[in-house]
């Protein structure tokens, strides 16, 4: 039996590869093309299916105008669909029409497309460089003040940590330890030489004022 069944296989195989066809490579190697042969198209033009437009149960795919252009050509004439129901109408083709002008526009409006964009390209292309110009220009100026800006921030600095440390000094001296910045005490001594100062520095532009004052004088009396 299994003899048997080997042989009806063997001979299965061997009609397959018979059917198929071969050729020779200028190598000389064996080709095997495919062997699927497609089945043909029946059509029954004597009784084709025409769907029902007015029956509930036609799909309503089946009862599109791409349906009956798909039928049309398919059965032809036989179909029972006018070929003038299948042209686009008004609108559809209006539609369609702008739709080409939009995605594949004439060979003249694309070229005026690409002169009118490397046109503002390039436009953009020189105010970017008047800009890049300009700043340029005010580079020297730009590092001169930032680093004048980085001294005078660097000797603010230096001056309010030398005047702490001047502060914390003065605070030793009068309580006699050395004192807490965030202590009451410590503010409040801050608060009070600061309230100085401000009194000494408006004496002195007071007797700055009264010696200007006293050195320009009485103005001469004019000749009789």
């Amino acid at each position: 039996m299994a003899a048997s069944v080997l042989c009806r296989r063997t001979v299965s195989v061997s009609f397959r590869v018979s059917s198929c066809k071969h050729a020779f490579s200028p190598g000389g190697f064996l080709l095997q093309t495919a062997c699927y042969i497609p089945k043909p198209l029946r059509l029954n033009l004597k009784d084709p299916y025409i769907p029902e437009k007015d029956s509930e149960n036609t799909p309503e795919w089946q009862k599109s105008a791409k349906y009956d252009r798909k039928l049309f050509g398919r059965y032809g004439s036989a179909s029972g669909i006018d070929p003038a129901s299948l042209w686009p109408s008004h609108a559809e083709l209006d539609k369609i029409i702008a739709e080409e002008n939009e995605w594949h526009p004439p060979l003249e409006v694309m070229l005026k497309n690409i002169e009118a964009r490397e046109k503002e390209e390039a436009e953009k292309r020189r105010e970017k460089e008047k800009i890049i110009a300009a700043n340029m220009a005010k580079m020297p100026k730009m590092v001169a003040d930032w680093r004048r800006e980085k001294r005078e921030a660097k000797q603010k600095q230096k001056e309010e940590k030398a005047r702490r440390e001047k502060l914390l000094a003065e605070a030793r001296e009068r309580f006699g330890s050395t004192v807490d910045p965030r202590s009451p005490k410590f503010l409040e001594m801050v608060a009070e030489i600061e309230k100085e100062e401000k009194k000494k520095k408006k004496l002195l532009k007071r007797r700055q004022r009264e010696e200007q004052t006293a050195g320009a004088g009485p103005s001469p009396a004019a000749p009789s």
